[in-house]
């Protein structure tokens, strides 16, 4: 099993930027397909970017592409998402997830088996 706390989230003004973390602790994180996802009040949770176990793959949502970037470090057990010219759309709380067993790019929060506790991102107009 493995535990997921994120962090770095916070109030940004427009067109600003922050990096979210993701540190995973328990069984094997290097082999865990691992996704960012968001939900804002009374809306669904929102699939934002996916990467594979080893890094070389990743996959963006049409609506932060060119702006946020996934990125792993299987050493320090961490995911990052960096997230620039922040837009007040991309208010939501941030999650992180991962999926031990996975194929494709998992844009489906029933995909993951393992969710961290979220982190609020607000971006002010």
């Amino acid at each position: 099993q493995v535990q997921l706390v994120e962090s770095g989230g916070g109030l940004v003004q427009t067109g600003g930027s922050l990096r979210l973390s993701c540190a995973a602790s328990g069984r094997t994180f290097s082999s865990y397909g691992m996704g960012w996802f968001r939900q804002a009040p009374g809306k669904e949770r929102e699939f934002v970017a996916s990467i594979s176990w080893t890094g070389s793959s990743t996959y963006y949502a049409d609506s932060v592409k060119g702006r946020f970037t996934i990125s792993r470090d299987n050493a320090k057990a961490t995911v990052y998402l960096q997230m620039n010219s922040l837009k007040p759309e991309d208010t939501a709380v941030y999650y992180c997830a991962g999926r031990p067993y996975y194929s494709g790019y998992g844009l489906s929060p029933h995909e993951y088996d393992y969710w961290g506790q979220g982190t609020q991102v607000t971006v002010s107009s």
